[in-house]
């Protein structure tokens, strides 16, 4: 059996049957509905083709979580940091502090998508920082850092069901650590600034957090816990997500570029990470 969790703001009744009879258009076996929560997410569990229930409901103006029933609690959640369980680009903003925020944007963009290697991408705008107080860093936490909605619920129902967090950052630990506090994640890793006297140096310490030192941390966290990929989630919305998108049980892409939404077993285009918890059945 499967499960597809259909959640928006406001989710009228009305909708969910219309739902139902495009699974049971579609061929799916619809054979029960359950609302995780009135109004706002509501399980429509089926019998068959996960990829027909998707094509069926996808598109339809609320976000839907397509999973199969027995694998739906999940025990680690693996997420990347920025402009996924907070609302910005922290280089972007660091940049903006010495003018060159448009400049360094345009770098982050095409990284994020996948057109430029990451890492080369990464030393290129680390370097044009070279010389900016250390106390500016902090600046820029306390000004631009905001949590995103729905991310201290996720992540605190989480691990009240007995789940492991772990944020995982190609940014920088001196944003990476407070927010993973302030959320409640059980650790961070993340790329580390290089300081001298007080200022940047222009580098980081290696090796680089990248896309495989993200799926590698998804991995070890697994075997360590003895768990199956099917009892992980990763959340991500950049390229560098991808490989531990795909390896993840469940791989959700947030409000994430191209390429990333493509790897991703499900996509949240309209909600908040509100939508994830609900997708987990919590």
């Amino acid at each position: 059996m499967f499960i597809a969790t259909l959640i928006a703001a406001s989710l009228p009744k009305g909708e969910v049957a219309a739902a139902r009879d495009r699974l049971d258009a579609a061929g799916c076996l619809p054979v029960a509905e359950e609302w995780v929560e009135d109004g706002v997410a509501c399980d429509l569990q089926f019998g068959r083709d996960m990829a027909a229930a998707r094509a069926a409901l996808e598109g339809e103006g609320y976000d839907v979580v397509v999973q199969p029933v027995e694998h739906r609690r999940k025990k680690l959640i693996v997420a990347d940091m920025d402009s996924t369980m907070i609302t910005v680009e922290c280089i972007d903003e660091l940049a903006d502090y010495v003018g060159l925020k448009a400049e360094v944007a345009a770098v982050t963009e095409r990284a994020m998508r996948g057109e430029i290697d990451f890492a080369g991408a990464l030393r290129d705008r680390v370097v044009l920082l070279a010389g900016m107080k250390e106390s500016t860093v902090a600046k820029c936490l306390r000004e631009r850092v905001k949590v995103t909605s729905g991310a201290k619920g996720l992540i605190r129902a989480f691990r009240a069901n007995g789940g492991t967090t772990i944020l995982v950052s190609g940014g920088f630990n001196h944003f990476a650590d407070p927010v993973a506090a302030e959320i409640g994640f059980d650790r961070a890793l993340a790329n580390r600034l290089v300081v001298k006297d007080g200022r940047l140096t222009g580098v980081t310490e290696q090796p680089i957090v990248d896309a495989e030192a993200k799926k590698a941390t998804l991995l070890t966290a697994l075997a360590e816990r003895g768990l199956p990929p099917s009892a992980s989630i990763a959340i991500g919305d950049g390229a560098n997500d991808i490989p531990m998108i795909e390896a993840a049980g469940l791989g959700v892409a947030y409000h994430a570029k191209p390429k990333t939404e493509a790897a991703a077993d499900a996509r949240v285009r309209f909600g908040d990470l509100s939508v994830v918890r609900y997708s987990l059945g919590i």
